[in-house]
């Protein structure tokens, strides 16, 4: 099975991929790495890769919109889940008080800002597509320094100048395991019992009047479903005008939860179903 996430080697998506494909009895040798989110997103469109694993929200700095807009636009099916602890250390082949430099993935240096700014207020922060495409870059002067993990400043040759710096200690990213929507049923999923069950889709309410989201919400509540996020995100249509995205605990062979999935289809202009998968800790 070809699996694609972002590169290059060590970057946590590669150690979400890793963690999905060993609970999947699977071997990590059809790994392939892109430089950023839509590639990954492209690659599965085309049949180039048969799953993609991609970070869809992180505890400190929130979703991934980017993920969000093509989960939307593209043709695809959430089959799983896995939520991987995140420790970023500062790394570099120069000591600490050589940088001037620093690099790495914009929600990286969003969870370490206030480290940043406390300690290297003066310095340059360039994003990358991954924090290890920012350890590659930062072996080529003393003065660059990466934040990634521990394990791509040993895939690289960097020293670890400082660890634990992200701004809050619980610091997890969750990603999503994707399959193109034609191949949703074609793939191995883990037998595991996952830590816990997710059911993922996004509305478009198309009429802007009091009352329209409760409408929606009232379909979950009445219920007792449990939902785990909801989220709005720009349609692009016009100014003001949102989608919504929701994830809800459990899965749609749930009478209960598809019952209500279907009463909303009726009241919502679009309603596109992500999938119902499991969720599983890194």
């Amino acid at each position: 099975m070809n699996t694609g996430t972002l590169g290059p080697q060590q970057s946590y998506s590669e150690k979400a991929t890793r963690v999905w494909l060993g609970l999947c009895d699977m071997d990590g040798e059809n790994i392939h790495f892109f430089a950023d989110i839509p590639d990954v997103f492209t690659a599965l469109d085309g049949g180039n890769i048969d799953v993609g694993i991609v970070p869809v929200e992180n505890s400190i700095e929130g979703s991934v919109g980017v993920t969000l807009d093509l989960l939307l636009e593209k043709d695809v099916s959430i089959i799983g889940g896995v939520v991987v602890p995140i420790s970023h250390c500062l790394i570099s082949k120069g000591k600490v008080e050589d940088i001037q430099v620093i690099l790495s993935h914009p929600h990286a240096l969003a969870q370490c800002r206030q480290f940043l700014r406390e300690n290297f207020p003066n310095a340059e922060l360039r994003t990358t597509g991954s924090t290890s495409h920012a350890a590659r870059l930062a072996t080529e002067f003393n003065e660059m320094a990466a934040i990634a993990s521990e394990s791509a400043a040993s895939t690289y040759g960097l020293d670890v100048l400082l660890s634990g710096i992200q701004d809050w200690d619980k610091n997890e990213t969750r990603f999503v395991v994707m399959v193109a929507g034609k191949n949703k049923k074609c793939l191995q999923v883990p037998q595991k019992v996952p830590n816990n069950t997710k059911t993922s889709l996004i509305i478009y309410l198309d009429s802007d009047r009091p009352g329209a989201l409760y409408e929606i919400l009232k379909e979950f509540a009445t219920r007792d479903i449990n939902l785990t996020r909801i989220e709005s995100r720009p349609s692009k249509r016009s100014l003001g005008d949102y989608l919504f995205y929701i994830d809800l605990e459990g899965t749609i062979n749930d009478a209960n939860i598809n019952d209500a999935i279907n009463q909303i289809g009726k009241k919502t202009k679009n309603l596109k179903m992500l999938g119902s998968y499991g969720e599983y800790l890194a």
